[in-house]
Formats: structure tokens, C-alpha cells, sequence
């Protein structure tokens, strides 16, 4: 007989701490028994029992193209053939540095690690290295990963479970971490005024994606960068989630605002696991083994990962004037469902930018943490529940961000407005 799903999580329980790998996958926001997948295909995933769904959750984001696209499968094959690791260089590791120093401009000089918050928690000591100071500024609701001087106030699972920070994070360490609100240029202002000489770090999401999908203010992110850029302060820009999802190239493309460093993940990988750091030439070489501050990888550059990571952004390249169907379908996804809520007479706020959306149960708008505390969770969870039950997967938690992918069509798109009319007459 299929194991049902309470019995896989039973299982998992047995051995893994909590049941789950990442905390969000235990559904404890929304309720429930999470599902257990099995395997997907181009927007489609398909649980342990078989059971088919729209996937709007696509890893967490980095499965632009779908899932198990046949020439990233193909070009995955084709390395692990050849081995899986090797902890030397290939050249792999130089043709995804080519790739994305001739995309985006303000990296001059990159190195692979394995996940975002190595890239993050790298960028962060290497700015402390490179300005000589130990202050760093973050904003409430962005995630930069889970390293302990960036787990301040931030979004994704710790927002969902209401964690304001963690233990095990030394209160000497935490006093290092300025948290400030989201879309406040002012705030950064007086921080600067006030600490400006121990300021060695700004990092921002320039995009939030994980307090739910919150846009960038006019101003806002040109005002961080004058004000660090006067003040000999770095900016990082967090680009894990936002690097090649609107545009081939990082979210500095489309505004034309160059950070001193940048953070990415995700689509770079092609699905597996993956992240880099990457930036102006003079303090990149701060790295060793030109410079001093250390950062090291058994696996960093691993050669499925880049082998991955070269076929999706290859494709990507060859697909970069599709990016706005892609767009239009999420607004269209979007418009409508707004127009089905309205007709229920439920309050939502729906934030999105290009293929990334949120709907916020609540009127908005929400332009920062505070007010996406407002929204509905309760509700949401029933919604969520609703439209797993009409095959449509959705983040379990009201603070992340849903994606379409290149392989989202029209059909997927009203069958998803069909599954949302059947949950909103069931609410």
C-alpha cells in the first residue's frame, strides 16, 4: 500500500529533527499534515499519492524554466557521468563566472559557494574585512539566510513562525546588527548620521520576497546607494531570489543602480544547491586566497551545480525576450484573482512584480513588515487548504512569494482562477 502522508511525516519524525529539513515545510502556519512530493515535470508536481498540481512554489523560486527541463536534465546527466566532485578547479566554475560578470556589470570578480546564506554571511564578513568596521544594516523583514549577524527581525520561516531572532545568537553579536524598516530611506539617514564611521554594510533585498512580495518605493534604493556611497559604507544587494527572475541579468539591471556587492542563488543553479558572491574587483581580491579574509568550500563550484546553472542561464539567454509573456501571464493571474476575491467580498492586497506575486489577506497596501503583519493569517491558511484541495500548490505560509515559470501557460492560469472560484465559494 502508498504510505499516506501522516505516515511519511510519522516517519521523518523519527529521525529528522522536527520532521522537516527547512522549517516552513512543516506547515505549522497554515495547519495540517504537510505533503509529501514525489517528482514534477514543467509546472506540474505531483505528491507522494499521485495526486497533480500547479506549482507556484517551484523550489522556493528557482525553477524558472520549469521543473526537470529535458536539457537541464540533460546537461546534469552528462556531468555526473564525469563525477561528482572533485575539490579542484573545472571549468565549469569559469564559464558560470563568464556568464554572469558579462550580465551583470557591477560584478567584476565572483566566487561560487554552496546555498545564499554562505553568499550572504560571506559578503558580510568580507565588507567588516574590507572597511575596517563592524556595523552592518539590514531591514526588518528581509531573510538573507540564517547566518547568525543577518537573523535579526528577518522574513521568510522566521516571520512565518513569529521569531523575532533565535537563540544561540550572543547578544555581543546581535548589537553588530541594525535593523531598520523596509522602503524607509529616512531611517538609514539618521542611522548614518549617528554610527555612520562603524557602518561597514548596508545588505538589502532590493525586492523583499520574504515578508511576501514587497516592492522597492520610488527612491528608496537610489537613496541607499548615495547615502552608502558617500558614507565608504558597502551595499550589498541580496539577489538570491530577484537575479535572472525579471530580466537576464539581476534587478540593478532594470533600475541601473550598481551595489558594491551582490548575493545570488536559486536560478543559477538550475535547481540545485547553489549560491555566489560577487562584485567590484577591489573588494573581491580582499578574498583568500589573494587577500585575507577567509571563506572556503568543500563543495563550492560543484560541478552538477554549475553544469545545471550553465544550461538554465544559457537558456534564459536565448529566452530573454520572453520575459514579459511571462510577466503578462502573472498579471493576468493576478487581475483576475483579485477581481474573484473582490467578488466575495474578502479584502486582499495583491503585490507583484513581473512573475512574482503575493496576495496579502488584508486591504494594504503593504509596503513594509509592519504591514504585512497585518494581513489575515487564519484565512489564509483556509484558502491555502482550499486550493491544495483543488490541485493548485501554494506556499504554506502568507509571508513568501509565489513564482510562474516559463512552462506556466494560459490553460495553467485558468485552471488556477477555476481552483480559486471553487476555494473563495467554500470559504
Amino acid at each position: 500500500m502508498t504510505p499516506t502522508h501522516e505516515d511519511l511525516f510519522a516517519a521523518a519524525g523519527l529521525v529528522i529533527a522536527g520532521g522537516v529539513n527547512s522549517p516552513v515545510r512543516a506547515w505549522k502556519s497554515v495547519g495540517g499534515i504537510p505533503i509529501f512530493a514525489s517528482h514534477a515535470k514543467g509546472s506540474r508536481i505531483y505528491d507522494s499519492t499521485g495526486k497533480e498540481y500547479i506549482d507556484y512554489v517551484l523550489s522556493w523560486g528557482p525553477m524558472i524554466l520549469g521543473h526537470a527541463h529535458p536539457d537541464v536534465i540533460a546537461a546534469l546527466c552528462q556531468a555526473a557521468q564525469k563525477g561528482t566532485s572533485f575539490g579542484a578547479p573545472t571549468d565549469a566554475e569559469t564559464q558560470m563566472a563568464q556568464l554572469i560578470c558579462e550580465t551583470i556589470p557591477s560584478i567584476q570578480r565572483i566566487r561560487m559557494t554552496s546555498s545564499g546564506t554562505e553568499a550572504a554571511m560571506t559578503a558580510v564578513r568580507l565588507a567588516r574585512g574590507y572597511t575596517g568596521r563592524n556595523l552592518i544594516i539590514k531591514f526588518d523583514g528581509c531573510y538573507h539566510g540564517h547566518a547568525d549577524s543577518l537573523l535579526i527581525k528577518a522574513g521568510s520561516g522566521v516571520t512565518t513562525l513569529g521569531i523575532p531572532g533565535s537563540p544561540g545568537i550572543p547578544e555581543e553579536l546581535a548589537g553588530l546588527t541594525l535593523s531598520l524598516p523596509y522602503n524607509d530611506p529616512g531611517a538609514l539617514e539618521k542611522a548614518i548620521e549617528r554610527y555612520g564611521n562603524q557602518l561597514a554594510a548596508v545588505i538589502v533585498e532590493p525586492v523583499a520576497g520574504n515578508m511576501g512580495v514587497v516592492m522597492p518605493q520610488e527612491g528608496f534604493l537610489k537613496k541607499l546607494r548615495e547615502l552608502t556611497a558617500e558614507n565608504g559604507t558597502v551595499l550589498i544587494f541580496d539577489e538570491v531570489i530577484t537575479g535572472f527572475r525579471f530580466s537576464f541579468g539581476g534587478y540593478q539591471n532594470l533600475i541601473g543602480i550598481e551595489p558594491d556587492l551582490t548575493c545570488l542563488g536559486k536560478i543559477i543553479g538550475g535547481g540545485l544547491p547553489v549560491g555566489a558572491l560577487g562584485g567590484k574587483k577591489e573588494i573581491m581580491e580582499r578574498l583568500a586566497p589573494t587577500g585575507d579574509v577567509y571563506q572556503a568550500g568543500t563543495l563550492s563550484g560543484n560541478p552538477l551545480a554549475m553544469s545545471a546553472g550553465i544550461a538554465t542561464l544559457n537558456i534564459l539567454k536565448s529566452k530573454a525576450d520572453s520575459y514579459q509573456s511571462q510577466s503578462h501571464l502573472a498579471d493576468v493571474l493576478c487581475r483576475e484573482m483579485k477581481k474573484l476575491f473582490s467578488g466575495h467580498g474578502i479584502a486582499t492586497c495583491i503585490n507583484r512584480i513581473f512573475s512574482m506575486f503575493t496576495v496579502f489577506f488584508q486591504e494594504g497596501p503593504v509596503n513594509d513588515l509592519n504591514a504585512a503583519l497585518k494581513s489575515d493569517t487564519g484565512l489564509y491558511a483556509r484558502y491555502f487548504h482550499g486550493m491544495l484541495e483543488n490541485g493548485i500548490w501554494l506556499a504554506p505560509s502568507q509571508f513568501e512569494a509565489g513564482f510562474l515559470s516559463f512552462a506556466h501557460t494560459a490553460d495553467d492560469v485558468d485552471r488556477t482562477l477555476d481552483a480559486c472560484s471553487k476555494t473563495l465559494r467554500d470559504l
